[in-house]
């Protein structure tokens, strides 16, 4: 869905002293047929995807380049799916049940999907292959030198494309996701060992369960993953200290 921040970008951004991701111009690129936003200095050691979520318009993420104090480059790729009749511009990187999540949102009991295989998340892992196949092609980025993320569905497609890519990401940057696939996610999980995870959620999340979160955080702690577990007193949102930790996980991949 849409992320919130729990502060309002701008308002950070005037505080906020000049960071490495925006000293240069956003430049917009198709690549693999999304409209992508890519920010950050040409000669970045570290390239960052991140992915937005179900619901919202194509550059919902962007304003984050303005809280990223690492030397990066980020790229925010639009999903390929329009959605008709919600708000603006609002896209998809699979569909999902609305009339389920309505109700689920209206019993406030949000869904444990661990066991589902969503429709349409192969189809989004290869269009997200091609998609970074060519990133990487374009900017000679080598597989430890990415690292994938975003929010909601943007996370279980960021997850779920590192595990089926023949060799692991530089880390992983999880906000408000949650386990699905359960089945064929766990046995690829080894792939991760050693790999930084940041994995955020909001203790009060009515979109996806709290304790599905927790039950990610430990398959992918057990697989050897180093999870860094940010919980949080709020929803589905993004809050100041997803953002820090992220920093912090940029910082490391570049420095290394």
């Amino acid at each position: 869905m849409r992320v919130r921040v729990r502060v309002r970008v701008r308002r950070m951004v005037r505080r906020a002293r000049p960071c490495e991701a925006t000293r240069v111009t956003p430049t917009r690129l198709e690549i693999a047929g999304l409209s992508t936003r890519i920010i950050g200095p040409p000669d970045a050691k570290v390239t960052c995807v991140l992915l937005h979520g179900f619901g919202a318009p194509g550059d919902d993420l962007v304003g984050l380049a303005g809280e990223i104090d690492a030397p990066v480059r980020l790229v925010f790729p639009a999903a390929p799916l329009e959605l008709g009749g919600l708000y603006g511009d609002s896209r998809a990187w699979w569909m999902l049940d609305l009339a389920r999540l309505e109700e689920a949102l209206r019993r406030g009991m949000p869904r444990d999907l661990r066991d589902e295989v969503p429709d349409g998340l192969a189809a989004a892992r290869d269009h997200l292959t091609r998609f970074v196949d060519q990133l990487a092609a374009r900017f000679a980025i080598a597989d430890d030198q990415l690292v994938l993320g975003g929010f909601s569905q943007g996370a279980m497609l960021s997850l779920d494309l590192a595990l089926h890519r023949p060799r692991p990401p530089a880390g992983l940057i999880l906000m408000s996701g949650t386990l699905i696939a359960e089945a064929e996610w766990r046995p690829r999980m080894a792939s991760l060992a050693g790999v930084p995870v940041l994995l955020s959620h909001g203790r009060h999340d009515a979109m996806l369960p709290y304790h599905v979160a927790e039950l990610l955080r430990d398959r992918l702690t057990e697989a050897g993953a180093a999870v860094d577990w940010q919980p949080f007193l709020g929803s589905h949102e993004i809050p100041r200290a997803a953002i820090e930790a992220a920093n912090r996980l940029l910082r490391g991949c570049a420095a290394r």
